[in-house]
Order: structure tokens, then C-alpha cells, then sequence
């Protein structure tokens, strides 16, 4: 038993050592689990009934709506007003908790004036998701089952929240659908309407991306920086994609400089870190034949 003693105590000196304790020098941090029950009922207020298991229809809509809506306001305001309280300890600023509750009521109150515009955004992502693949076989398939669709669907409610200049929880959310779907969407990453990730592992679209109208992409596709140098972080690193494009599996593309003119068509497995014109037609050269 002393062995076990001894043990624990030297665990609880390293939290003093090496940090990495929720609790020390204020109020926690936001809540992984929070926000995974955040993003599940935004989830349901962007598709009434398919990502939930009540029983949802004309009568029973303003009750269940208004009562998922009413408790992840709650979530959202403490969570939120928990990463701000963690802003303002690392920035050494002083007026937390009553500001940075304030705050966070009215970026959800922002949030939730938006959601109708969010919402038609998405449906055409869904429209995209139906119109581009030969195998769906409706709009409910795909958005019961397309994972191009979920990491999509969280990333715009995690752009919302990045633009708000939230810490901590547009990442979390990013981090968490990802872990679901094997895609990964920095929540800084601008992206315009009808985008369609067609299969989706493997996807990475960085911070600075700006991805315009009509986008279909592919499994494996990399939309990342030239560098990785810490000096870069409040620079455009990551490509922009004009509308349009499509970009298939493996493709590469780098540099913050590096523009993907409209109507473009980027074959697999293609490296590019330099921009292409309008219509283009880019593929890796054929292999000769023995």
C-alpha cells in the first residue's frame, strides 16, 4: 500500500511541476463532454429528427425544438463563458466572470439569430452531397449516413463560433467530428455554399483555406501550408479554391499564395504549390508501357 502512497503522491507533485490541471487559477476549463453534447443538439436543430431518437413531427416540433433549444443555450453560455474566463486568465486581464458572461449570452443569442441562415447553407451542402453522388439515393441517405455531411455540418457552426473570436471550442468541435469521420477541418477555414466531400477520409483543409462555391472534393485531399513555422500563424498559409473545383483523391495542394482558379479540375495524387488559371486541367502524366 505504501508503494501505491508514494506513487500517487509523486502524481500529484508533477500536476504542481508540469501543469495540466483543469482546476488551478480559476474556473474550469469547457468540458469535452459539454461540448460533444453541444455539438449532438446543434446537429439536431440543423436536422429535426435525424440525429436524435424523439419522435419529432408538425405538432410535436415547437415543444421538442424549443426544449433542446432552451437547454444548449444553457451549455453554450457556460461553456462559452468558460473558454472566455480562460482568454482573459492567459491574457491577464481582469473583469471576468460578469463580462465574460455577458459575452457569451450574446454570442449565443447571435448564434441562434443565425441558425435559419446556417441552415439553408447547409441544405444545399446537402443538395451538393445528393447531385454529386451517382449513389445516393436521396437526400435522407445522405444525411443519415455521409460523413463529408456531418464534418461539414459541425464545421459551420464552429465557423460561427471562430469568427466570434470564441477560444477553445471551435477547435474542440473540429477535433471531435473529426475523430468521428476521419476528416479534419480547422474551424478558421472559410468555406462557400454547395461544398460536397465526397467519401472523406483522410481530408485535411487547413486554417487560412478560403474554398468558394460548388466544391467537391475527394478522400485523401490536402488543402495545407507551405510551412509550418510557429512565425507563420497570423499569416494566409493555405490555398484558396474558386468555385466550381473539383479535386480528387490524394491531391496536395500548398501555400498561402497558391490560388485554384475556378472551374479548375485537379486530378489524384497531384503535389501543386503554385496557382493555376481559370479551366484548368491538372493530372499527374501517364506511366509509358514496357
Amino acid at each position: 500500500m505504501k508503494r501505491f502512497t508514494d506513487a500517487l503522491d509523486t502524481l500529484i507533485r508533477s500536476y504542481e511541476a508540469s501543469g495540466g490541471v483543469n482546476h488551478r487559477g480559476g474556473s474550469n476549463l469547457p468540458s469535452k463532454e459539454a461540448v460533444h453534447s453541444i455539438v449532438a443538439g446543434l446537429e439536431t436543430l440543423a436536422f429535426p429528427g435525424y440525429r436524435r431518437e424523439d419522435q419529432i413531427d408538425d405538432a410535436s416540433l415547437p415543444h421538442v425544438i424549443g426544449q433542446l433549444a432552451h437547454r444548449l443555450a444553457g451549455e453554450l453560455i457556460r461553456e462559452t463563458a468558460r473558454s472566455l474566463e480562460y482568454a482573459y486568465r492567459h491574457a491577464g486581464r481582469s473583469g471576468c466572470p460578469a463580462a465574460c458572461l455577458m459575452e457569451a449570452k450574446d454570442i449565443v443569442d447571435s448564434l441562434f439569430e443565425s441558425l435559419p441562415a446556417i441552415r439553408a447553407t447547409l441544405m444545399t451542402d446537402v443538395q451538393a452531397c445528393f447531385d454529386g453522388d451517382p449513389a445516393a439515393k436521396s437526400v435522407e441517405e445522405v444525411i443519415l449516413s455521409y460523413p463529408g455531411l456531418e464534418a461539414v455540418a459541425v464545421h459551420r457552426f464552429a465557423n460561427f463560433l471562430w469568427k466570434r473570436s470564441v477560444p477553445l471550442i471551435p477547435r474542440m468541435m473540429s477535433e471531435y467530428v473529426h475523430s468521428r469521420t476521419g476528416i479534419d477541418i480547422h474551424p478558421g477555414a472559410a468555406i462557400g455554399e454547395r461544398f460536397f466531400i465526397d467519401h472523406g477520409t483522410g481530408v485535411v483543409i487547413g486554417e487560412t483555406t478560403v474554398i468558394g462555391r460548388n466544391v467537391k472534393v475527394y478522400q485523401g485531399v490536402t488543402l495545407g501550408a507551405l510551412s509550418v513555422r510557429k512565425a507563420s500563424a497570423d499569416v494566409k498559409r493555405h490555398p484558396t479554391i474558386g468555385d466550381d473545383v473539383t479535386i480528387y483523391s490524394g491531391a496536395t495542394i500548398l501555400g498561402g499564395d497558391t490560388v485554384i482558379g475556378s472551374g479548375s479540375v485537379i486530378g489524384g495524387n497531384v503535389w501543386l504549390t503554385e496557382s493555376v488559371p481559370e479551366g484548368s486541367r491538372v493530372y499527374l502524366p501517364q506511366a509509358s508501357g514496357a
